[in-house]
């Protein structure tokens, strides 16, 4: 079977079981999640999506029901009252467990509940017989930071591998030491939340009984945190055969809503052990203010609970639990539901070849997707170009948001797994630190290493056309054609998992082989580009052949012939902003339609112009003389991470901004007296240039000479750009959004300089622009595009930069105002002028 028959439905059907819930799941997306329509939602890992039922129901219960603070007992809190015992109910028989066994304590989420427990184990830190704090090493960093409490206390933490935990004692299990009752505590997940692997819980009962290692190594009484956020996302945890001491979980991984809240899960003979010193509302049975006497609540939940818990949300919890269930009939279903839709990705997306039958995906899984007891809906890849190296996760993840494709990139906070899979040593990360990478940035490749990897996540909503979307996306993004497939791989991947149907067995003790796909390559190429960026001889000059400002952040252009440079960049440019009816900056990432605003500044009539098609035009002022809007409101916004100070524009202009985009915003802008300063300033700059809402320098400028390599670039691969026409000179331009466009002699020779002038006026390089999917957005009609991104990707060898910012160097003591203007003759250099 080639590729394009592997993408049908037929070939999904042959390899997946269980799909749906009796139900056609196109009018489930209809009826229930109209929302996604179009979107291609892969993270559900990170939150999971509700149906429009929940809320429906959830608002016409607050609506109709007065409910009052539980801690009361007047009707409406005796109302709250017993709503949130019901809903405790409700989650001990979701996990098969009822409160003889277990007690529910609600948190703000899985992250407080961890915390809840590292604050309250009674650590003992006695020389010699102190408490151990173990963790699992592919652990999340909530987990993790544990370990950040018990070395304040001297209590000793001690990190162990999947392999070592596998490893019990030879001489078989320990003699118990009834003796000896230090407490210790083990940390580890149910199931990764990088890779999906699930962990058998029977490692739960091997280390209270001392049979695993740490345990079997140190007496003492164990006891086990049992991580489940992940697992309980897409699959049942049985609590009555698992008799793990804590479980901290997050309620919007399996229902979607409500956020900010959790629960940790405390097996009531080990409740008594957990220790308390700070003491909130609704936590005493008594105490006294004028001395030192307390007596807890005797109820657990109640005991931990500090002030008053998030009723409302846990009233939600009550119609999750209805539309989870309506839906699906059981988390059994979903676990089938999910598997089948990440096997099937797994099995087509490790058999993908290029045209030269190299590999187009590195996959980060242990074992070969055999199973639901071993196996979440999780899965986690790299892809390879045609020469084997890896292509940064940050190039796929905005190739992805041109496709409306949701996916999450990074290390996932798990260091552990990202490290162990990725093969990056902790000398390695150290560096990496050193070189401007911290977590969650975009920084994909270290000196060709990859830093982090792209991950896929299913969930009950998913569907068969969601896998389809994604391996379409990749197969014409990333794979050089003819795309292929890897049938030898193919046919063994089938026929194991033939043999694994029917198989109930829990997840192994043993850990899977893992694997490397045939001929797959980790280290990256030589990013270098030959022939591209070779700078021009100093003082040969090029023209400066268009001046563009934008006076609204990211709406359209306005082009204009001779303008004025003011203390922040051309004057007037990114001086306004767009924001929704929260405060947030809107900009054609969420809102493409932005781009046909057409704001026109008028410096003789001290107008700003708001103009679209078939609109009316409205107007504010460039300068505010305080008449207009001498009563707006100062607003606090951010722009780029940082803080800024705006003023509202008035009813006016917000009205005519929010009819035209179908949505409440409001026009703001920067305050003039208000300074932003330039974050990484050039290094001979005397000081920190000033911002207007720009999001990194005064300027951008980019070379006709760069534009015209990509245009061709674009045009060599027409084949995979069917069905787009080919962008002309001024659309490709208008794509990258400069300020400055020059006519230079060679393609990125603009990466190189260090100093340029232009006409009498000097700048400094801050740096290259690295770009985003806007590029993908067209101009003139708001629609989304694959290029200019791919060509640039594949041109830039993976670093998608294009342009340089520049900011401006007032002479010293320079009074007058400077102007650019088109025709202006550039002087370049590389070193200084």
């Amino acid at each position: 079977m080639d590729f394009s028959d592997l993408c049908s439905f037929e070939a999904f059907q042959q390899c997946c079981g269980q799909y749906g819930y009796g139900q056609d799941l196109r009018d489930l997306l209809d009826q229930e999640f109209r929302r996604s329509k179009g979107a291609t939602y892969l993270d559900h890992a990170a939150a999971t999506q509700y149906p429009e039922s929940l809320l429906k129901n959830y608002f016409r219960d607050i609506s109709t029901n007065l409910y009052g603070n539980p801690h009361s007992h007047n009707p409406s809190s005796s109302l709250t009252h017993d709503t949130v015992e019901r809903v405790r109910d409700r989650v001990l028989q979701h996990f098969n467990t009822t409160s003889k066994e277990h007690s529910v304590i609600f948190t703000s989420g899985c992250t407080a509940a961890l915390k809840l427990v590292a604050e309250s184990f009674p650590w003992s830190s006695e020389r010699g017989a102190g408490s151990l704090f173990c963790y699992l090493t592919d652990s999340h960093t909530s987990a993790v930071g544990i370990r950040g409490l018990t070395s304040a206390l001297g209590v000793a933490a001690l990190p162990v591998s999947p392999q070592e935990l596998t490893a019990g004692p030879e001489d078989g299990a320990p003699t118990e030491d009834v003796s000896c009752q230090t407490p210790h505590l083990f940390c580890y997940p149910a199931q990764s939340n990088f890779s999906g692997r699930k962990y058998p819980l029977s490692y739960v009962r091997g280390i209270q009984a001392r049979r695993l290692y740490p345990a079997c190594d140190l007496r003492g009484r164990w006891f086990v945190l049992l991580d489940a956020a992940s697992l309980v996302s897409c699959s049942p945890l049985n609590l009555h055969h698992c008799p793990a001491d804590f479980v901290p979980i997050s309620f919007y991984k399996i229902f979607g809503f409500p956020t900010g809240l959790g629960a940790l899960l405390v097996r009531n003979d080990s409740a008594g052990i957990l220790r308390k010193s700070y003491f909130g509302g609704g936590t005493a049975a008594a105490y006294l203010s004028g001395e030192d006497y307390y007596v807890q609540a005797g109820n657990v939940s109640d005991r931990f609970e500090d002030g008053t818990v998030s009723f409302l949300d846990i009233v939600a919890l009550n119609h999750a639990f209805d539309s989870l269930y309506r839906i699906t009939g059981s988390m059994h279903h979903i676990q089938q539901h999910t598997f089948g839709l990440a096997r099937y990705t797994y099995m087509l997306l490790s058999s993908l070849c290029h045209g030269n039958g190299r590999p187009a995906a590195q996959i980060y899984a242990e074992g070969r997707f055999e199973s639901p007891t071993t196996q979440g809906a999780i899965l986690n890849f790299n892809l390879l170009d045609s020469s084997g190296q890896i292509i940064g996760y940050s190039q796929v993840d905005r190739m992805a948001s041109l496709y409306d494709i949701h996916v999450r990139t990074g290390c996932f906070c798990n260091t552990g797994a990202c490290q162990d899979f990725l093969g990056i040593t902790s000398q390695q990360m150290k560096r990496n630190l050193q070189a401007g990478h911290v977590c969650g940035d975009n920084v994909d490749l270290v000196d060709g290493q990859p830093t982090g990897s792209v991950r896929v996540s299913f969930g009950y909503m998913s569907t068969f056309e969601d896998c389809q979307r994604l391996l379409k996306f990749v197969a014409e993004c990333f794979v050089e054609k003819p795309i292929t497939v890897d049938q030898v791989r193919l046919q063994s991947l089938k026929a194991a998992w033939a043999s694994s149907e029917g198989s109930s067995e829990g997840p192994s003790a043993e850990p899977p082989d893992r694997e490397t796909p045939k001929g797959a390559e980790t280290k990256s190429a030589d990013a270098s580009q030959k022939g591209l960026g070779e700078s021009k001889s100093p003082g040969e000059a090029c023209a400066l052949t268009n001046i563009y400002i934008y006076p609204i952040k990211s709406c359209g252009a306005y082009e204009v012939q001779d303008w004025p440079l003011g203390p922040r960049g051309l004057l007037y440019d990114r001086g306004w902003m767009v924001v929704n009816q929260n405060g947030v900056c809107l900009s054609q990432k969420r809102e493409t339609r932005l781009c046909l605003i057409r704001p026109q500044v008028h410096l003789a009539s001290n107008r700003l112009l708001l103009r679209a098609s078939g609109t009316d035009t409205v107007w504010v002022p460039l300068e505010d003389d305080g008449g207009l809007h001498a009563g707006s409101r100062v607003c606090h916004s951010k722009v780029c991470g940082d803080r800024v100070e705006t003023t509202d524009c008035g009813d006016e202009a917000a009205s005519w901004l929010s009819d035209f985009l179908g949505q409440p915003c409001r026009l703001i802008r920067q305050r003039p007296d208000y300074a932003r300063e330039m974050k990484k300033k050039p290094a001979e700059a005397a000081g920190s240039p000033l911002l207007s809402l720009v999001n990194e320098a005064q300027f951008l400028l980019i070379n006709r000479a760069s534009v015209e390599l990509i245009q061709d670039l674009m045009s060599s691969r027409q084949d995979s750009c069917e069905g787009e026409r080919l962008l002309d000179t001024p659309s490709v331009i208008g794509r990258f959004r400069a300020n400055l466009v020059i006519a230079g002699a060679e393609p990125f020779e603009e990466d190189n300089w260090s100093h340029l002038i232009i006409g009498s006026a000097r700048f400094l390089v801050a740096g290259r622009c690295r770009r985003c999917q806007m590029i993908g957005v067209d101009q003139d009609t708001g629609a989304k595009t694959k290029e200019p991104l791919l060509s640039l990707a594949a041109c830039r060898a993976g670093k998608v930069t294009f342009g340089v910012y520049l900011s401006h160097q007032n002479p010293e003591g320079s009074t007058g105002v400077a102007v650019l203007s088109v025709g202006s003759l550039i002087q370049a250099d590389t070193g200084d002028l």
